[in-house]
């Protein structure tokens, strides 16, 4: 299966609609008076349906399992025609689009079986997605004309005696997103950081570094009396995202705000940590600046 380790979970929904056709009235009047010999056709289809949703990443292999948490299936009549209608919503990390299609299929199939005892000439028409949210597709966010400057607090790297591997993976996912940056590189010193705050002249200012728990991390309480506001949504974010993933992320101390219009992280300044507060808030942190933009014509 695809790897969905590096998602966030959000509220997915799909719809997926089938069509069943019959051959005359009587088979029309013989479900809505429930005289079909094999039982309720909307009752037994709609069982079949539920199970069909919930049954359907043992059956299709590259579906990935996850909680179902709402299952709704309809019917209407139009003349000789059944229209189906399933919406299944999950909170995950991926959506069910294939699941309410894997239903609308079973209740269609469901629905055929019970009736051509009756109607030899029933049919299934198209079975297909009707419309789908949540995922990267319902949060889209322009980052058009952003700039960013990443910048590695790191007293070994300054002095040349390190590699820079974090700094690197936040330009990697910047880039991904359409965003030019560059790098400054700095000791773990109190000035230097207020300095690369007051001196940056980017949207978007990222700190790598100095966020742990040691006698030279200073990142966070150096940042913070700086912000004009704090994104605590944002760090809730980050910390959640990376504990999901491994116990030490409950030591980091990354912060997230806002200065004079400009958005400032400060992120572990280990690859993997760095790497993974990515993944947690972009792009949809970049919303921010849509919201500043229409404060401003308010």
């Amino acid at each position: 299966m695809v790897d969905i380790t590096h998602k966030i979970t959000t509220l997915r929904e799909a719809t997926a609609i089938a069509t069943l056709r019959t051959s005359s009235e009587e088979t029309i009047k013989a479900i809505r008076e429930n005289k079909v010999p094999k039982g309720n056709v909307f009752e037994m289809a709609k069982a079949a349906g539920l199970l069909g949703v919930k049954k359907t990443p043992e059956l299709l292999p590259d579906c990935h399992p996850l909680p179902i948490e709402y299952t709704g299936i309809e019917y209407e009549i139009d003349g000789l025609e059944i229209h189906i209608s399933v919406k299944v919503k999950t909170i995950y990390k991926t959506g069910v689009e294939v699941e309410a299609m894997h239903g609308a299929s079973i209740v269609a199939l469901t629905m055929y079986d019970m009736l051509k005892p009756i109607d030899k000439n029933v049919e299934i028409g198209t079975i297909r997605l009707q419309q789908k949210k949540g995922g990267k597709s319902s949060f889209k966010v322009n980052s058009e004309g952003l700039t960013a400057q990443v910048i590695v607090c790191s007293d070994t790297i300054s002095k040349g005696e390190g590699e820079d591997k974090a700094g690197e993976a936040i330009i990697s996912k910047l880039m991904d997103l359409g965003i030019n940056s560059e790098k400054w590189i700095i000791p773990d010193e109190a000035e230097k950081i207020r300095n690369s705050i007051s001196e940056a002249t980017s949207d978007i200012l990222i700190f790598t570094g100095g966020t742990g728990v040691g006698p030279r991390d200073v990142t966070p309480e150096t940042i913070e009396p700086l912000l004009d506001l704090r994104l605590k949504g944002v760090e809730e974010q980050m910390r959640d995202f990376g504990q999901q993933r491994m116990p030490y992320a409950m030591l980091s101390r990354s912060i997230a705000g806002m200065k004079n219009g400009k958005l400032i992280l400060a992120l572990p300044g280990s690859t993997k940590g760095a790497a993974e507060c990515m993944e947690a808030v972009f792009p949809h942190v970049l919303h921010v600046f849509k919201v500043i933009e229409g404060k401003r014509h308010d």
